[in-house]
């Protein structure tokens, strides 16, 4: 049987945490704290367009996530300040792990996509700097769907652009909501612990597999 792979991008191949140095500029020893609560309302702002069904492009979720923050930092940025940090989601570096575990992945039967709420020409141009694009069959991206994860649409529009049809079909992502969205909507799920203080939801749903690394997904997958 065919097995596809659906790679969550921001936080699980991307480290959004990568424009922590461009914050010390504006906000110093204060920076990692800022990136982080950026990170969260930027995905807070998902759930909500989502629920409410009021969608935007997830780049207008992400400037009004830094305005918020910016707001609660109280902080002012300047327009071109604002401007290169937005850009900067264009450009994000890889976690360590992403590149050889995907080249060894790549190298089995396993299909690969990757799978986000991103604009499509922003993930091109995210995973293009990045060096990974290549790896990928395609980019999935939930704008044509107009939702965002962990809607159950948003896994089911991947089952249509992917053509799965009744293959094995497994996301791969840190984000623990997005694995129990997945896992909700019939997918299996391996969940990135990416560091030893993350915590999955104690939910009635477990993540199908639980890594700390792409390359045990090619010590589990490998031979298929």
């Amino acid at each position: 049987m065919t097995i596809f792979f659906a790679f969550d991008v921001y936080g699980t191949l991307i480290d959004t945490a990568g424009v922590t140095d461009a914050l010390k500029e504006q906000v110093g020893s204060r920076a990692a704290e800022f990136a982080a609560a950026w990170r969260d309302k930027q995905l807070e702002y998902s759930f909500r367009r989502a629920l409410m069904q009021n969608y935007v492009d997830f780049s207008v979720c992400t400037r009004q996530a830094l305005e918020y923050t910016a707001r609660v930092f109280r902080i002012t940025l300047e327009p071109p300040a604002q401007e290169r940090l937005l850009a900067l989601y264009r450009t994000l570096p890889t976690f360590p792990d992403v590149a050889p575990g995907l080249a060894q992945l790549r190298q089995s039967s396993l299909r690969l996509f990757a799978f986000s709420n991103g604009h499509p020409a922003d993930l091109e141009s995210l995973l293009q700097t990045a060096g990974i694009r290549p790896f990928f069959e395609d980019v999935v991206s939930l704008y044509p769907a107009r939702t965002f994860k962990p809607n159950p649409a948003a896994y089911a529009y991947f089952h249509r652009a992917a053509q799965t049809g009744g293959s094995e079909t497994w996301l791969i992502s840190s984000n623990p909501f997005d694995v129990i969205g997945a896992i909700s909507a019939g997918m299996k799920a391996a969940w990135v612990q990416r560091s030893p203080a993350a915590i999955f939801d104690p939910w009635e749903i477990a993540p199908t597999a639980t890594i700390t690394s792409l390359l045990e997904l090619g010590q589990i997958f490998g031979g298929s």
